[in-house]
């Protein structure tokens, strides 16, 4: 039974007593932690698993009391410290969690002291609910955040997003009790936390090296949220159920052999191991699978990348490989597998103080439809296509045409770079995806299945660059995937596009882009009809709303993984 508010009010009372004029007395502090743990702690003897970022003190108490205390952290010198104390029978090993290894059902409770928010949610939940025996607890104790807005960069995870992923992963909310008075000193207690856990927050949360720095440098942010009650400090008293019909799970490199079988049985064709690779593993993508029986029945990917927001840089990530065993399709209810990973992914990866400002993607309609009938997406855009006949060989005299390949001097990248720039320029107002020299080698020269001819077009004369244009060649025609350039070069680009299609023998050249920049392509005549692809943005956690970002996009063939 969750705590009633009086009993709250009391909690909170004698939290105040201990720390008057927000001056904290860590003896009392641990004491009192100890006595809260403790009431809500199975009766001794009873074996705990405890996760924690320097509360040895405490851990030293619990085994007083007669607990069987197991503490991990990636704290070698507590670690140490705990072993040796001549007042301590709490065993304790230098492990993340994520490389700790006991055999199921090996303990009657798992407590995190102020190490939650270093963790990867999903592995956190789904460790406990193998850990823990039938109806065992699981008690946290950390900071998190009430509500995210623009400016949490980066920011605890948010409270409510954490307790709905507990009840999706096989727990039940029995207890929810604001400690906030405690942390008084919370945000450099967090940054003596963040040097502790570095090297396991790469791991676990595979974050890059800049981001926990941002998390020292954010103290007065943190400072000014946690004074507005923004941010809280509180324990959470979750109970094992009895395990999820459905299992959410990070996917690793070890589950690849059951994705590329959903993968075929889904689209009805391979992915190489090679294009997985070259989509999640180069890029640090992120995907989430759904388990059912020991089964992949579900899956749900990101790519990240780079965009212009609005002229700023962020980071955005691509959503593809959206698929549900069919099956399991029939299941369209926020308790369907389908809502369970799309829901999970938005709450921890994308809007305000996530890893990404916004997601999009290409969603077949069923796909879109079914996620607005659950109120996940919105519709921000639209997609078009645009085509025209191919034209003769000869040559244009005032440009010329360099291939772009492997083999490239500076020069090629130094022009690339220029063509971008210049674009940029003329898509101050727009969110677009980064198209630097980097990214061309990466996405089109490194790609390991299609074949792209890469065309930089210069004048005849000078060496000025003019564009790039990326062609794509198959049964349909040409396709222009994807151009570098100013705006006003683009009826130059399809001129040239149509010319080198005529070559190759292409019927047609066509190209697709959201319906908003359509009229840039238009301008070169030819025909135009609408594509039944729709761009989504999240509305399912806290980010731009979509009325921002509508109409704003620009997005062509080539941001889609598939083309």
């Amino acid at each position: 039974m969750i705590q009633t508010a009086n009993q709250n009010l009391m909690q909170a009372d004698h939290i105040d007593e201990l720390f008057q004029h927000d001056k904290t007395n860590p003896q009392a502090a641990q004491q009192f932690l100890t006595s809260l743990l403790t009431a809500r702690l199975p009766a001794p003897p009873c074996r705990v698993l405890q996760i924690d970022t320097g509360s040895g003190n405490i851990t030293a108490l619990l085994p007083q009391q007669g607990y069987d205390i197991h503490n991990i952290g990636p704290d070698a010198q507590q670690a140490t410290g705990l072993q040796e104390s001549p007042n301590s029978t709490a065993s304790s090993n230098h492990h993340s969690l994520g490389n700790f290894d006991a055999p199921p059902a090996s303990f009657d409770a798992v407590v995190l002291l102020e190490s939650a928010q270093y963790i990867e949610p999903l592995l956190l939940f789904n460790k406990s609910l193998d850990l823990l025996t039938p109806s065992g607890d699981l008690i946290i104790a950390g900071e998190f955040a009430l509500r995210h807005d623009e400016t949490d960069t980066p920011a605890p995870y948010l409270l409510s997003n954490i307790i709905a992923l507990a009840e999706r992963l096989g727990f039940a909310l029995i207890e929810h009790m604001d400690l906030s008075p405690m942390p008084a000193n919370t945000p450099d207690h967090q940054s003596h936390g963040a040097t502790i856990h570095r090297q396991n927050v790469s791991t676990d949360l595979a974050l890059t090296a800049e981001q926990p720095a941002r998390s020292d440098e954010s103290n007065p942010i943190y400072h000014k949220k946690h004074s507005s009650a923004h941010y809280r400090y509180v324990l959470l008293h979750f109970r094992k159920k009895t395990q999820p019909k459905w299992r959410l799970q990070a996917l690793t490199k070890q589950q690849l052999p059951e994705m590329l079988g959903l993968f075929k049985k889904t689209f009805h064709h391979d992915m190489t191991p090679a294009t997985w690779q070259w989509k999640y593993v180069s890029t640090s993508g992120r995907e989430i699978g759904v388990w059912r029986d020991n089964q992949l029945i579900a899956h749900y990917g990101g790519i990240p990348r780079k965009i212009l927001f609005f002229g700023q840089p962020q980071t955005a990530v691509q959503i593809g490989d959206v698929m549900v065993d069919s099956n399991e399709r029939g299941i369209l209810t926020k308790k369907g597998p389908f809502f369970l990973m799309t829901a999970t992914f938005l709450e921890h990866y994308i809007g305000y103080g996530k890893a990404y400002l916004l997601g999009f993607g290409f969603p077949n309609d069923r796909h879109m439809k079914v996620a607005e009938l659950l109120k996940l997406y919105a519709e921000v855009g639209r997609m078009v296509e645009c085509s025209w006949k191919t034209r003769s060989r000869f040559p244009l005299w005032g440009t010329r045409l360099h291939l772009i390949d492997h083999t490239q001097a500076t020069f090629v990248a130094t022009a690339v770079n220029a063509c971008w720039q210049r674009m940029t320029a003329d898509l101050h107002t727009a969110i677009i995806g980064v198209r630097d020299w980097q990214y061309l080698q990466r996405r089109y020269l490194d790609h390991p299945t299609q074949h792209y001819q890469i065309m930089l077009v210069k004048n005849r004369f000078s060496a000025r660059a003019r564009g790039v244009m990326v062609l794509r060649y198959d049964p349909e025609g040409c396709e222009i995937v994807d151009v570098i350039a100013p705006l006003a070069e683009i009826p130059l680009l399809i001129t040239h596009a149509r010319r080198l299609a005529g070559a190759h023998g292409a019927t047609r050249v066509f190209c697709r882009i959201t319906e908003n920049f359509a009229n840039s392509f238009a301008i070169a005549g030819g025909a135009r009809q609408p594509v039944n692809i729709r761009i989504p943005t999240n509305i399912w956690s806290d980010g731009p709303a979509p009325e921002t970002l509508k109409d704003h996009w620009w997005l062509m063939s080539g941001d889609m993984d598939s083309r």
